[in-house]
């Protein structure tokens, strides 16, 4: 009896405090379900106006006198970057070809093999050296924590974080720790997308989120009503 007695007072003072937070981080609750809701009303392509856009045939790319970029070279994009002391012109086919091209003699540069991957990781990345694993993904075969149609090496630390350097760019294109894995899995919970990860907008986020509103507006006018206290009953035998 002394038990139950002295465990009722612990629990009224939980119920005190419960009602108390309930005031306190209702409201944030409530606007943030609520903004929630509305953000997966539309999807996230429609929101930066990308269906306003007109359908237009890409132009290649053309500079007069550049040998590079001359009318048959069927380039969409070059971007030119220091790589090892010299200018490198990254270039972007049409097609999404990518290939590299020395910038002042325009001579092209072979892809990335795994020495050249595992030097460009060991100079730029902190702890870069401690490499525990290689391996080339084809542009088809890109790891899901990469995500993009681009040939790549991923370089493996021995801290578990994943290194994306570009075979055909020359570039450090991604740096994945673990804790962006697990950022990323959790992204993925939070709009109910495992499968891509991308989809801020679709019937069931939607559905989950208007139910969520709708009982945290209940918790919020539920906090109005006032409790009566109850009769005391008989004592225990």
């Amino acid at each position: 009896m002394a038990r139950n007695m002295a465990r009722k007072p612990f629990m009224l003072t939980l119920a005190r405090w419960h009602i108390w937070l309930g005031w306190l981080v209702g409201v944030p609750i409530a606007a943030w379900l609520a903004t929630g809701l509305f953000m997966t009303l539309r999807p996230i392509e429609e929101v930066r106006g990308d269906h306003l856009r007109s359908q237009t045939p890409a132009q290649p790319l053309v500079i007069e006198g550049s040998t590079l970029a001359a009318p048959d070279a069927g380039l969409r994009d070059m971007r030119v970057t220091m790589q090892q002391g010299r200018a490198v012109a990254i270039l972007t086919g049409l097609d999404g070809s990518v290939r590299r091209v020395d910038f002042a003699s325009g001579t092209p540069l072979p892809p990335l093999d795994a020495a050249a991957a595992r030097a460009i990781v060991a100079s730029r990345i902190t702890g870069g050296e401690n490499v525990r694993k290689l391996t080339l993904f084809a542009a088809e075969d890109a790891p899901f924590d990469f995500r993009r149609p681009l040939a790549a090496w991923q370089v493996v630390l021995e801290d578990g974080t994943h290194i994306y350097v570009g075979r055909d760019t020359g570039e450090i294109e991604a740096v994945r720790t673990r804790w962006w894995r697990w950022f990323d899995f959790a992204w993925g919970l939070h709009i109910m997308d495992l499968s891509e990860r991308e989809d801020t907008s679709h019937p069931l986020l939607i559905g989950f989120a208007a139910l969520s509103l709708i009982g945290a507006l209940i918790g919020c006018v539920l906090m109005f009503r006032r409790r009566r206290a109850r009769p005391a009953g008989p004592p225990a035998p």
